[in-house]
């Protein structure tokens, strides 16, 4: 696909999700989506797993056999979003009656296989109202493991489409050195970098990211309080020793930082915390051919002669069913064995 628009308005929402309530975060996000684009914005990305919100309180409760733990991932499961589906079509119509690409964080239910697993993922809805694709994070972290399987390098891709190559990582896969590499050899031109919260540390790997991949990286978290959080929520305490543990603390729980920065690792958009907002930054692709002059990490700075990556594109289905055809079902054995 040609790149019909090389400058246009970008947005990072920096919002809190209606928490675990897979149809009032979608209504939210919508409305988000019709703000952000009211306001000229071409491209909208939302958080990690903004929809229906990040489960922080694994980091506070990891109990094994926890009945309250265990109510809280069967809410979760039930909140969570499925490809395809019906809240999904939703933001599709929402960013197609807009004309804007959206790339949104979600919790996403397995449907196709057991029904039982979850997974981190990015969704990537190209600015028809068609899913482009669906990232699933490669490796959960830590606790994370608890909640989300693992995803495969089907979703390792850079999308075409009018706005450039758009591609996109969730929260420490931007410290796996060979997912960035894959991600720079795509050919990336814009980046979705998504977090649950964005301190420091998150926009020194972003800004990293955008110097590496001489790419404009959209650094989006989340912002949220315990105002956010429903009262009778059952692990509520271990939210607030989540967010201790993150360095927001108080009310606090997802502090936000969400910025946008060039192909040279500069603030195109200084990063904002403390409120809910949308982060707006200006997106020129012909900066970034001039920032490949001096590196271009997957191609003229590279030395495949001695360095050689390899990354399987292939999905990888828990099952592979063998099914009998019709033909074979017509087919029968005459004696001799011949068939007829």
């Amino acid at each position: 696909m040609s790149v019909n628009e090389k400058q246009y308005l970008a947005a990072a929402v920096q919002a809190a999700p209606v928490f675990l309530n897979l149809s009032a975060t979608v209504e939210k996000t919508i409305a988000l989506i019709d703000e952000a684009a009211r306001n000229g914005a071409r491209l909208v990305a939302f958080p990690e797993t903004y929809i229906p919100g990040y489960p922080a309180y694994i980091y506070g409760s990891t109990k094994w056999g926890d009945k309250q733990s265990k109510d809280v991932h069967r809410l979760l499961m039930e909140n969570s979003i499925t490809v395809p589906g019906a809240e999904l079509s939703q933001i599709c119509d929402a960013a197609r009656r807009n004309r804007v690409m959206v790339v949104v964080g979600v919790n996403e239910r397995d449907v196709a296989f057991s029904g039982g697993t979850l997974y981190n993922s990015l969704v990537f809805i190209s600015d028809e109202g068609v899913v482009l694709g669906v990232h699933r994070k490669l490796m959960p972290t830590h606790a994370e493991r608890v909640i989300w399987g693992m995803g495969d390098g089907s979703g390792l891709k850079a999308y075409d489409t009018n706005l450039g190559k758009v591609g996109g990582l969730i929260c420490w896969e931007h410290w796996m050195p060979l997912s960035r590499f894959a991600m720079h050899a795509a050919g990336e031109q814009v980046h979705v970098a998504a977090w649950p919260e964005v301190p420091e540390l998150h926009h020194i790997a972003s800004r990293h990211y955008a110097f590496e991949g001489r790419c404009f990286v959209i650094c989006v978290g989340s912002f949220m309080t315990t105002n956010d959080v429903a009262p009778d929520f059952p692990l509520r305490s271990a939210l607030y020793e989540a967010a201790d543990s993150f360095g927001a603390g108080g009310e606090v729980i997802s502090p936000g930082g969400s910025g946008i920065i060039g192909p040279d690792g500069e603030w195109v958009a200084e990063p904002q915390s403390g409120q809910e907002t949308i982060v707006y930054g200006e997106i020129d692709l012909n900066r970034v051919a001039g920032e490949q002059q001096a590196l271009d990490a997957a191609g003229h700075y590279n030395r495949p002669d001695i360095f050689q990556v390899t990354v399987d594109n292939r999905a990888k289905p828990p099952l592979t069913m063998l099914a009998t055809t019709d033909h074979d079902a017509t087919e029968t054995t005459e004696p001799g064995g011949t068939k007829s």
